[in-house]
């Protein structure tokens, strides 16, 4: 789930213990979204851009501009584990096809979506965050693989 970041991405470096994930460590993601001039904050599960299995949260705060986008070489599943977000599926033309809006607790609260399909995801509620998880290693989104009015 990483989307165009215009940041140096920095993967976690994961030590043998166990990692508590509790309120507190998404207080923290969300208080850095809130900072971050994309109104979003990833934090890597993973050890290396090279994982085999990509794992984050990604905290979204409202405001923040999510491209439609898609992945081509692995499928994508995000869970809301706080807040809320429209989850939008596009058709190759760029028209909506389906959109969902997903809440934390309730009974949608996440979406797995197949490679090679375009999507989005807006927060809806201040302090949203969403765990993620695809095949690695990372690959960044290609021109070809973000809609625009340029690339249609």
């Amino acid at each position: 789930m990483l989307y165009i970041n215009t940041e140096k991405i920095q993967p976690l470096k994961i030590s043998s213990y166990p990692m508590l994930l509790n309120q507190a460590l998404l207080d923290k993601i969300s208080a850095e979204a809130k900072q971050s001039p994309r109104l979003r904050k990833n934090f890597n599960l993973h050890d290396s851009l090279d994982a085999p299995s990509q794992r984050l949260f990604n905290s979204l705060q409202p405001g923040t501009q999510m491209e439609i986008h898609r992945h081509r070489h692995t499928s994508e599943t995000c869970l809301v584990v706080r807040g809320s977000v429209r989850y939008t599926i596009y058709s190759d033309d760029g028209s909506v096809k389906e959109s969902y809006v997903l809440k934390a607790g309730s009974d949608s609260f996440g979406f797995n979506v197949p490679a090679g399909v375009w999507h989005t995801m807006e927060p809806l509620e201040p302090d949203t965050v969403v765990f993620g998880c695809k095949d690695g290693p990372y690959v960044p989104l290609n021109e070809c693989d973000i809609k625009s009015e340029k690339n249609g």
